[in-house]
């Protein structure tokens, strides 16, 4: 099953977000057979300021426990994370 984890950064966080980067990816990295889609919402100026990612697991617990995981999680940076069961409908899946 697949679930969408809308995260958004707390204010000013975007040096802590800039630091944590290098180990987020590689986390991704680690997880692609799980993480399918991902990217980071913008600011007016085009400066990241959340997360959303599309990732697979048995249930939401599940996913939640992966997404426990990212540096980006693991080092406070999240105000908030919303996770929504999702269906994937248009566009080319991997």
């Amino acid at each position: 099953m697949l679930f969408a984890a809308i995260c958004l950064d707390k204010r000013d966080s975007f040096d802590l977000r800039a630091r944590i980067r290098p180990d987020h990816l590689a986390f991704v990295e680690a997880n692609k057979a799980r993480v399918k889609l991902g990217g980071p919402f913008l600011d007016a100026q085009g400066r990241p300021i959340g997360s959303l990612l599309i990732v697979e697991g048995a249930d939401e617990t599940d996913a939640r426990n992966l997404l426990a995981g990212d540096p980006y999680a693991a080092a406070g940076l999240f105000q908030t994370v919303e996770v929504r069961a999702w269906r994937w409908t248009i566009g080319e899946q991997r």
